[in-house]
C-alpha cells in the first residue's frame, strides 16, 4: 500500500478521462427509486422548474456528506428559484435513507444500484486496484458494481438542457451553492 496521498493521487488520475455531459447537452430522463422506495423521474422534477442534479459516491464517503449538507443550507434559496435538487448515488434505497435522515436533507436522494444513470451521465469509472484493496465497493454499492460516479453537477432547464456542468476528477473538488445560485440568477 501506498501512501495516502498517493493514493488519492491515483483514483484522480483514474477518474481523469471521465467528461461527463456537456453544456448545451441533453440530459438523459431516469426513473429510479428514493430514499423511501417511490419512482421518482426526472421529466417529472423538470415540471416546476429547473433540476440541480448532483452525483455522489456514496453515504460513506464525508467529502460528499459534506456537500449535500452545504446544498441542504441553501434550500430555500434554490426553492425561490422553482429549483429543485436531486442526489443520485450507486448505493441501495436504505443507504439513501440513511443518508438523508442522518442528514436531515430535504430533497430527493436517489438509488442507482445498476449504475444505468450513472454511464448514461458519462460518469462511471473504476477507482482501481489500489482502492479496491482498501475499499470493498462490492459491498458498498447496490448491485455490488465496483465502479464509482465521478461526483458532478449539472443544472438542467426544463427541456432537458445541460446549462451548467460541474465534473471534476478530484472528487474533493464540488460545485459549490453559491456557485449553482450565480449561475440560477443569470438564467
Amino acid at each position: 500500500m501506498s501512501t495516502l496521498q498517493d493514493f488519492q493521487k491515483r483514483v484522480i488520475a483514474n477518474a481523469s478521462q471521465v467528461k461527463g455531459l456537456k453544456i448545451g447537452e441533453k440530459a438523459p430522463n431516469f426513473i429510479l427509486p428514493n430514499a423511501f422506495g417511490h419512482l421518482i423521474s426526472l421529466s417529472d422534477c423538470l415540471k416546476s422548474g429547473s433540476v440541480v442534479l448532483k452525483f455522489y459516491r456514496g453515504e460513506w464517503c464525508p467529502i460528499c456528506n459534506l456537500d449535500l449538507i452545504e446544498i441542504q443550507k441553501h434550500i430555500s434559496q434554490f426553492n425561490d428559484f422553482n429549483t429543485k435538487i436531486v442526489a443520485i448515488s450507486p448505493q441501495k434505497p436504505n443507504d439513501a435513507l440513511s443518508i438523508t435522515q442522518k442528514n436531515e436533507l430535504g430533497f430527493e436522494v436517489l438509488s442507482d444500484s445498476d449504475q444505468k444513470v450513472i454511464t448514461s451521465y458519462n460518469l462511471q469509472f473504476d477507482p482501481g486496484e489500489d482502492y479496491h484493496q482498501r475499499r470493498d465497493l462490492s459491498l458498498l454499492n447496490g448491485n455490488g458494481l465496483i465502479t464509482l460516479p465521478v461526483p458532478a453537477t449539472f443544472i438542467i432547464d426544463q427541456d432537458f438542457t445541460v446549462i451548467a456542468a460541474h465534473v471534476e476528477a478530484n472528487y474533493t473538488e464540488r460545485m459549490s451553492p453559491e456557485e449553482i445560485l450565480d449561475i440560477l440568477k443569470n438564467t
